[in-house]
């Protein structure tokens, strides 16, 4: 108590004398404090915000505490985690932290001044990195921000801090307005809404179920059932809270009318080498077992790549002998056909490189497809581009919307089959894991350029389709290490490599990254899994022990090893395999094996 006294004399003696003026509000200063909240990140991710699901909070290594943030770049995303902190204008601001990894950048934004940065290249221990700035003269708020470097592993960071003056309180958000549904599919509906100021993310509610929290004003809720009525409402969040809710818009999803045209619960899918010879033998359609669900014709291929005009004949003689007529070939789908099963066209294959880059080629695709399905009576189309069919152009970035003209003509020329032949109308897709999967990481030749342009090519075909497709059947096999959505690569040949590739498909995944291009969910009784029938018949065959764990996880949640689905699906299709012909080489193992697997 004493040791304050002398000071308030001496303010008390100066006043009185009129020696000094008395402080007036204008003149007192904000203390400098800690601006930034969960700095040290104790209490989770709380306050940040990490770019496509990068981040997550660590027990191990840590800087302070007991707990850290961890964050991992994959594809075009950085692992950016970021927090907006309120300041005061023309204030000065330390921002400092400490990280661990390669190429780990500490920095802020919108200081309305100079944005500032710091950054090391490799910090196998625990570094400090630092900087100041001030902020503009109307600058109410900054963004503070770690990430990574494209390629590189994980890093971590803790005890992140900005010191400076406090910023005047966050007001709550109003609540959104102008909330409108789009056209709905089957399993989606896309929201929009108008921005809310001072609002850094939005939450969209299903009902009172909250299902997803972004930071623009648009969000496509994906999961839902077929011929259903949904309610949604979205409310908009900053530091202070949750606004209230909006108004509520309701939208009901289509009847996904692609789902199901006569095929059983559980169906095998086969390609059956019809028009060329090689060393599994030519097997004749009559002779094909009644194990198989649906016979995909392989292959219509096209008299150049960009002509969209497809051919189909049989097996000549001087390669298959045993080839039958085509009268017995045509007689043979029609009791295919009678016995439930479906018999389709498949165009492409790895040979038959299929380029629809006109409208020119587009209409004769359409009227050349048609003349085969006539001709032989067939109930679809296949759909199996390779190699070089599919690549999307610069600038081509959202596959929601593409404008690559490959990409748009072949959607419009499948959908013009589609009408012409009704709600009957079979339609699968067989893609390689490199136009799938892959755009988790990569899409197009990326924001930058130079990435592959197939990369990821199929997925706008899929979305675009999807109320129309009856069948996806990936190719798990001939395939690269893909990422799945745990952020680890897996690798060809194990039940686990079907599950990840499958759970992606069945749970959706955000393209590129990106959270706000999320690709939708496929139904499961949309979804087979594509395998090699035997060694000879591709890189990545899969014992059928493993294809029975890959099964049981799906669709029971059981055997699943380490990778954890985000969810159980009883009503998966099937199974896809290259090829009947190679099955039959191998003693019919593939098609026995699912026969006996126990769905139930």
């Amino acid at each position: 108590m004493d040791r304050t006294r002398p000071l308030t004399l001496l303010l008390a003696g100066a006043l009185a004398a009129g020696g000094l003026l008395a402080l007036t509000p204008a003149a007192a200063v904000a203390a400098d404090s800690e601006v930034a909240r969960n700095g040290g990140f104790e209490a989770g991710l709380d306050g940040w915000t990490c770019t496509a699901g990068s981040g997550a909070v660590v027990s191990s290594p840590v800087h302070g505490g007991t707990k850290a943030l961890q964050a991992t770049p994959a594809g075009s995303d950085n692992a950016k985690c970021s927090q907006t902190v309120t300041v005061k204008p023309n204030s000065s601001y330390e921002l400092s932290g400490w990280v661990r990894g390669s190429y780990v950048y500490l920095g802020a934004s919108g200081t309305g001044t100079t944005d500032v940065s710091t950054w090391t290249a490799s910090a196998p221990a625990w570094q400090r990195l630092s900087t100041r700035f001030t902020t503009g003269a109307s600058t109410t708020s900054v963004t503070i921000y770690t990430h990574g470097w494209y390629g590189t592993p994980a890093y971590q960071a803790d005890d992140l801090s900005l010191f400076g003056p406090g910023g005047d309180p966050v007001q709550l958000p109003a609540a959104p307005t102008g909330l409108a549904a789009g056209s709905p599919t089957s399993t989606t509906v896309p929201l929009t809404w108008t921005a809310v100021s001072g609002a850094t993310s939005y939450h969209v509610y299903r009902g009172t179920t909250k299902v997803q929290t972004v930071t623009g004003t648009s969000a496509t809720v994906t999961g839902l059932t077929a011929s259903t009525p949904y309610t949604f409402q979205v409310t908009a969040a900053n530091s202070a809270g949750e606004s209230p809710k909006s108004a509520a818009v309701t939208a009901t999803t289509t009847s996904g009318g692609g789902g199901n045209p006569g095929l059983p619960a559980h169906a095998l899918v086969g390609y059956l080498h019809a028009s060329f010879a090689n060393g599994s033998g030519y097997t004749r359609m009559a002779d094909v077992p009644d194990s198989w669900d649906v016979i995909n014709l392989a292959f219509g291929e096209p008299t150049s790549v960009t002509s969209g005009d497809i051919r189909f004949s049989l097996c000549p003689a001087t390669e298959c002998p045993n080839v039958e007529s085509v009268a017995d070939f045509k007689a043979a789908i029609k009791a295919k056909q009678a016995a439930g099963k479906k018999v389709l066209i498949s165009i492409g294959g790895q040979n038959g490189q299929v380029q629809l880059s006109t409208t020119a080629a587009r209409d004769t695709f359409v009227s050349s497809v048609s003349k085969i399905i006539d001709e032989y009576g067939l109930d679809g189309l296949d759909i199996d581009f390779e190699g070089h069919s599919l690549s999307l152009q610069t600038g081509d970035t959202d596959f929601r919307n593409p404008t690559s003209p490959v990409i748009v003509n072949l959607i419009q020329a499948v959908k013009t089959l589609k009408a012409k032949y009704g709600a009957g109308f079979v339609l699968t897709m067989a893609p390689e894991t490199f136009f799938v999967q892959l755009g988790y990481q990569y899409y197009g030749s990326g924001p930058w350029g130079g990435q592959d342009p197939r990369a990821g090519a199929y997925l706008p075909v899929i979305h675009a389709l999807r109320d129309d497709l009856t069948l996806l059947h990936v190719q798990d096999y001939n395939s690269g290490s893909i990422m799945g959505l745990d952020n680890q690569y897996h690798s060809m040949g194990g039940a686990d490599f079907h599950i990840a590739m499958t759970d992606m498909l069945l749970t959706g995944f955000p393209v590129a990254g990106n959270s706000e291009r999320f690709f939708p969910a496929l139904r499961p009784e949309q979804v087979a899994i594509g395998l090699p029938a035997s060694t000879q018949a591709g890189n990545g065959h899969t014992s059928p022990a493993e294809v029975n764990k890959a099964l049981d996880c799906l669709t029971k949640k059981t055997n699943c090893g380490s990778y954890q689905t985000h969810g159980t699906w009883p009503a998966l299709r099937g199974l896809m395999t290259w090829s009947i012909n190679w099955d039959r080489y191998n003693q019919w193992q593939f098609s026995q094996n699912f026969d006996a697997y126990n769905w139930s």
